[in-house]
């Protein structure tokens, strides 16, 4: 099953680095998958599988776990369904 994967990131913040990240860990995991990226709208890191939107740093205020996404895509190319992707949790707390 082909994959399409877009994601709009931030170019003047310097997002573009971390969208050649997820591109490079979906390939890896999904070879067959179409990663495309577009420059767009300020602070933006937003991801959709097949035209469906699955995570957005907009609305989060924090990237994704690029692995998470890859899993999910991965998934959805043995056929599972397309899911958004939870944002992640800190790993540390301040006592």
């Amino acid at each position: 099953m082909n994959i399409k994967v877009d994601i709009e990131y931030c170019g003047s913040c310097g997002h573009k680095k971390h969208f050649l990240e997820l591109a490079e860990e979906i390939k890896k995991n999904v070879p067959n998958a179409t990663v495309s990226g577009t420059a767009g709208r300020q602070a933006s890191f937003e991801v959709q599988v097949n035209d469906e939107l699955v995570y957005s740093k907009l609305e989060t205020l924090a990237f994704p776990d690029f692995g998470a996404i890859a899993d999910m895509i991965k998934d959805v190319s043995a056929g599972k369904p397309v899911k958004k992707i939870e944002p992640q949790t800190a790993d540390c707390i301040l006592l």
